[in-house]
């Protein structure tokens, strides 16, 4: 398994996707190049899949999609949501993260480290 979603992300996922249309719907989530630190992280839903260039796992009852090549700089990536005083919002734990951004949007990793951009 690539990925790794929390009981309480796999929630409020369930509760976001309540809000769109079809069943086929699956949560994609990969990287791009961008950010502070290099890469940023890509979460959002996505109803095409590319059986040549995405792999395709269930997560905690989630059905997700990567594309193949990020696989080597996400492979045990936790996604979590936290709540708190000023609202909630998904967080990201990668092992495979060697520097990160201040604001946690972005990283760099061993496999592919990208062109940093200012925060």
């Amino acid at each position: 398994m690539v990925l790794n979603i929390t009981d309480s992300a796999r929630n409020q996922i369930f509760e976001m996707l309540k809000e769109e249309d079809a069943d086929s719907v699956r949560l994609r989530f990969g990287v791009k190049g961008g950010g502070c630190s290099g890469l940023s992280y890509s979460l959002g839903f996505d109803y095409d899949v590319n059986e040549e260039l995405d792999h395709m796992e269930e997560a905690n009852g989630i059905p997700v999609t990567i594309k193949k090549f990020d696989i080597n700089v996400i492979e045990g990536t936790t996604i979590d949501f936290k709540q708190n005083m000023m609202g909630g919002g998904f967080t990201i734990d990668n092992p495979n993260a060697i520097i990160s951004c201040g604001c946690g949007s972005s990283f760099k990793a061993k496999e592919r480290e990208g062109a940093p951009e200012s925060c």
